[in-house]
């Protein structure tokens, strides 16, 4: 399917093992095999893009989201890095060793390939990787300029982080951005993703 063909009625329902239970059509064996082994550790939303700035940091040797703006802070001790490509993700022991090299982080950059965000929502999942795209676009925008980056110190990174997650807030500005982007989606050509 191209991108505008997809809609919530054509994606597949799949069961452990990779068969399908709703709906019709072909699996991707390398994106079962990466979502597979991290939805095994009892994680909701599982998230993996190429999005063109996180992917670019992650081509880099020392592919790093740098704390240097504030939405980069959202992610302080937040990201694993794989520094390993091996190819296709094509069968269950690189998905599951991804899924080790993740561990509880919310965020994994793997080198080479993209990125992979882990949620307790899709909310939650679509929120951080909305966000972690533009912190790339940012870091990578101010590298460009040559100059030296202004990086924020771990404990001021660690206390926006901390009061952030209080009382539920990351939770509830995700719902309130997963529900902004929905009523986005009614009003537009992308309405038909509902049928």
């Amino acid at each position: 399917l191209m991108w505008s063909e997809v809609t919530a009625s054509n994606l597949l329902l799949l069961d452990d093992t990779g068969a399908v239970l709703e709906g019709e059509g072909a699996i991707d064996a390398t994106a079962f095999f990466i979502h597979k082994a991290i939805h095994d550790k009892g994680i909701v939303a599982v998230l993996h893009t190429h999005q063109p700035y996180a992917s670019a940091l992650c081509c880099l040797k020392d592919m790093k989201l740098l704390m240097c703006h504030q939405n980069c802070l959202r992610f302080f001790d937040e990201i694993a890095y794989d520094r390993e490509f091996n190819g296709l993700v094509l069968d269950a022991s690189e998905g599951e060793r991804l899924a080790s090299i993740m561990g509880d982080k919310r965020v994994l950059l793997h080198q080479n390939h993209g990125v992979i965000v882990a949620g307790h929502s899709v909310a939650e999942a679509f929120d951080d990787i909305y966000y972690l795209e533009r912190s790339a676009q940012v870091q990578i925008l101010a590298q460009s300029t040559g100059k030296e980056m202004c990086i924020v110190s771990d404990a001021v990174a660690k206390g926006f982080k901390d009061d952030c997650a209080k009382d539920g807030g990351m939770a509830n500005w995700a719902n309130l951005h997963w529900a902004a982007q929905k009523r986005g989606l009614m009003k537009g050509p992308g309405h038909i993703f509902c049928t």
